[in-house]
């Protein structure tokens, strides 16, 4: 990773640090705002730009498997398939102008700015096969709401103050969630920071996600018993 030139610093701010999710969530409004400001121990009072300020959002990270499903005399067959270690499950940018115009591809994929960056880690040899696997994993994940680019996200309110915002999809994964900015200029960056925040089901969502991985005979025996409940008040309504 690109170490930052220390000419500046950022001062930024959540309006989240947690999101909570329940049967009636649908998505859930995220502010990112900051300023920069001289680096500590400059003799500046102000900085001078114009700058740049990139806001990556990822969400838990997993070992993510891609597969290629072939149909061979009506029957669907898995013919093929890459395995991409550490993928996040949600991935969001939002910037003040296009990507290509703020910095050089190489800034942008060794600092995992670009979705496709993240495709990069694998353990398959073939890096044809990986590449083009990987490009169809980031098209699903962004027709899914999970993985998206928006270069104009980004908001300057003045020459050093900005501000963003993002809808996080009713489909977010739960988990630990972080905030990477990145501030450039001249194609540079000058700083950075990061920032967490968590996406974590609350009630019976919640007992339901736990059960179903923590406790899986107990989570079977809930779903037959609302399988037999829903079963048995639709046959009381319509018989009446």
């Amino acid at each position: 990773m690109i170490a930052p030139a220390q000419a500046a610093r950022l001062i930024s701010q959540l309006s989240n640090d947690s999101v909570e999710i329940t049967s009636s969530f649908d998505g859930e409004r995220m502010n990112f705002f900051g300023t920069i400001v001289p680096d500590a121990g400059s003799t500046e009072k102000t900085v001078a730009g114009p700058f740049h300020v990139v806001v990556v959002v990822l969400g838990p990270t997993q070992n993510r498997v891609a597969r290629e499903m072939t149909n061979t005399f009506g029957i669907w067959r898995n013919t093929g398939q890459v395995e991409f270690d550490n993928f996040p499950s949600y991935f969001h940018v939002l910037s003040s102008g296009r990507l290509g115009d703020i910095t050089d591809i190489t800034t942008l994929t060794t600092n995992y700015i670009l979705p496709e960056s993240h495709t990069l880690a694998t353990s398959n040899t073939d890096w044809w096969k990986s590449a083009v696997f990987g490009q169809q994993l980031v098209r699903l994940m962004t027709e899914q709401g999970l993985f998206g680019v928006q270069e104009n996200g980004v908001n300057f309110l003045s020459d050093t103050f900005y501000s963003a915002r993002l809808t996080l999809p009713s489909n977010a994964p739960p988990g630990p969630y972080i905030a990477l900015t990145y501030v450039f200029k001249d194609g540079a960056i000058i700083a950075r920071k990061s920032e967490g925040f968590a996406v974590r089901k609350i009630g019976f969502e919640r007992f339901l996600a736990l059960a179903s991985t923590q406790q899986p005979l107990l989570y079977g025996l809930v779903c037959v018993i609302l399988a037999l409940f829903t079963g048995w008040l639709g046959g009381v309504i319509f018989k009446r």
